[in-house]
């Protein structure tokens, strides 16, 4: 009786060993799927990311330009007005404002210019 309790133990042992040996690489099948999946969420939540920030900043880079080129439209309105009020403080700069204006005069109108 002790041989064949011997051998069911031996039986029992193998047959234990590699129930453990397959429940032992299904969970490790497991985690490995679990780190997978998170690593592919994490790779996602990056490009998402990268992508947004390249948009925002072609929108950023967009605006900036659209800025500089009415700064630089109001520096040059700027520079032409500041040169026409300098002219206007020359000699004859009064004459030539005045033929500057667009002034229309139909005929028959009395034109009256208070001094």
């Amino acid at each position: 009786m002790s041989k064949s309790f011997y051998k069911n133990s031996i039986t029992q042992k193998k047959y234990l060993e590699s129930l453990f040996i397959k429940r032992q690489q299904k969970q490790d099948n497991f985690v490995l799927l679990i780190f997978l999946i998170i690593k592919i969420s994490f790779s996602l939540l990056a490009i998402i990311s990268l992508i947004k920030l390249g948009y925002s900043s072609k929108v950023r880079l967009i605006r900036l330009r659209e800025i500089e080129d009415s700064f630089l439209y109001e520096k040059y309105r700027f520079n032409f007005l500041t040169d026409k009020f300098d002219d206007l403080f020359s000699s004859e700069g009064e004459q030539r404002f005045m033929k500057d204006q667009d002034q229309i005069i139909y005929r028959d109108i009395i034109r009256v210019i208070w001094r």
